[in-house]
């Protein structure tokens, strides 16, 4: 017989056993509307900064002609931002519990709005994709300590779904940034997506200086080990060279060999600087959880097609049917809809008949729908009988998906550890928006004017296998089984 698996007897902390006989009292009106006044804040924070993690897709090639570049090296200002933001989610934690939840927000918010006018003001790509790696680091100052704001307001029994809520809007807005990019493409010019971000920010900072509480974690001291943070995102950072220039330079030449030999020599370091640290940069012992362990690699797998369908679908409306851009942008907007429609009654069924049913049902889901456009798309546009239902059944699957995962994953750990454990769900989640993004421009290429849908074929198999792995890595047995005494 199994014995399950515990925070407790993982060394991590717990309630006291006696708060559990002792009944919670409600809130009073006052902190109740304090508490979603704060949750409110924080939400529309996570919504701007994922916002920027797909709002650039549907501008990729009017960005393109004017610099007159590549899609292999344009993805670099999609993959510089997740992979910087991976990386400093963690110790950006860290960071806000020994000075201050609020006092790091605000600055990852002040921050945020800086460097997002910096990308809107980019004279090249090189000053874009350097605008875009700051972006992201005060990116990732704002969303742990957004979350660790938002925990303390709300009674034990409703923290699970203000974590559900606040991780439906980073699924929401990766989800609807490339029909928003499309307005204002269309309507303004692309330096737009960038500084529509100025505004929101300053509306987060007037409120949030006057809302928020400042809290600290008593026991917070010194920074994440620096070594560790390198490492964290050198290992992707040299995977996604490898992928994303392998078709350009020839997958046997010295450097692509030479990147893939870097990442998997990086990674057992990682892990042995990791443990060996002071104040490692993630905590391994978290990953002792089996639920949180496994949600997380489902997070990671299924993010890689999550973010590789949203940028494929958009590149394959402009270039192989030709649409214009707000044109495309809205040919896809029912995944995102439908998206929203089903991320609150996902994580009630996932409450109700737990995360493993409702995750492989959104996985199968969206596999199925990479299915059909793989089996039914040709050149000739058939929006209404072919593509829509496609978006459809794509927008149920993510939506019965990212909710859920990032709710399995906070909710597997103890409260002490939500705030660390979301932020460990949302690194996984941007390394595969780097991975997908790689895999889209290796498989892909640079499609132009004149495109074929057979390359987007390829990669709509390629992610619906990838989602429908994600979904059935939960179901994963336990590799050993104790007796029990």
């Amino acid at each position: 017989m199994a014995i399950p698996e515990s925070p407790g007897n993982l060394g991590l902390p717990t309630l006291p056993a006696a708060s559990a006989a002792v009944p919670e009292q409600p809130q009073d009106p006052a902190a109740r509307r304090h508490a979603l006044r704060v949750l409110a804040l924080s939400s529309l924070g996570v919504f701007v900064v994922f916002l920027d993690t797909t709002i650039v897709n549907v501008a990729f090639e009017t960005i393109g002609r004017g610099f007159r570049t590549t899609t292999e090296h344009l993805s670099w200002v999609l993959n510089i931002y997740s992979l910087v933001f991976a990386a400093a989610l963690i110790p950006a934690g860290r960071l806000a519990d020994r000075y201050g939840r609020k006092r790091v927000f605000l600055i990852g918010m002040t921050g945020f709005a800086v460097t997002s006018a910096l990308c809107g003001l980019a004279v090249n790509v090189p000053v874009l994709i350097i605008a875009r790696a700051l972006q992201a680091a005060f990116a990732a100052l704002a969303i742990p300590a957004s979350l660790a704001l938002v925990l303390p307001e709300f009674p034990a029994s409703r923290r699970s779904v203000a974590i559900g809520t606040w991780g439906t809007m980073g699924a929401a807005a990766a989800a609807v940034g490339p029909t928003l990019g499309a307005l204002l493409v269309q309507y303004a010019s692309w330096r737009w997506i960038f500084l529509v971000n100025v505004p929101i920010c300053a509306l987060v900072l007037v409120v949030g200086l006057r809302l928020l509480r400042e809290t600290r974690e008593p026991g917070a001291r010194g920074i994440p080990d620096p070594v560790g943070a390198v490492l964290i995102a050198a290992v992707p950072a040299a995977l996604s060279l490898a992928i994303v220039e392998g078709p350009s330079w020839g997958w046997s030449d010295p450097r692509v060999i030479a990147a893939f030999v870097v990442a998997t020599a990086l990674f057992p370091v990682f892990l042995w600087r990791t443990r060996a640290a002071a104040r490692p940069v993630m905590d391994l012992a978290l990953f002792k959880v089996r639920q949180f362990r496994l949600v997380n690699a489902a997070s990671l797998v299924f993010s890689v097609a999550f973010y590789g369908v949203i940028l494929s679908n958009i590149v394959f409306l402009q270039t192989v049917w030709h649409y214009p851009v707000l044109t495309a942008a809205l040919a896809a907007a029912p995944s995102p809809i439908l998206t929203m429609i089903v991320a609150r009654p996902a994580s009630r069924l996932a409450h109700t008949y737990g995360h493993r049913i409702v995750l492989l049902a959104g996985a199968v889901l969206f596999a199925a729908a990479q299915g059909m456009l793989a089996l039914t798309i040709s050149s000739e546009p058939h929006w209404a009988v072919l593509w829509l239902p496609a978006m459809v059944v794509t927008g149920t699957g993510i939506g019965m998906s990212l909710p859920v995962q990032s709710g399995a994953s906070a909710k597997s750990l103890p409260p002490a550890r939500f705030a660390v454990g979301s932020a460990i769900n949302q690194s996984f989640r941007q390394l595969g928006a780097v991975l997908g993004v790689s895999i889209f421009a290796a498989v892909a290429g640079t499609p132009g004017a004149g495109a074929t849908p057979d390359a987007f074929h390829h990669v709509w198999w390629i992610f619906g296998a990838l989602a429908l792995a994600g979904g059935l890595l939960v179901w994963l047995p336990p590799l050993r089984r104790t007796a029990a005494a």
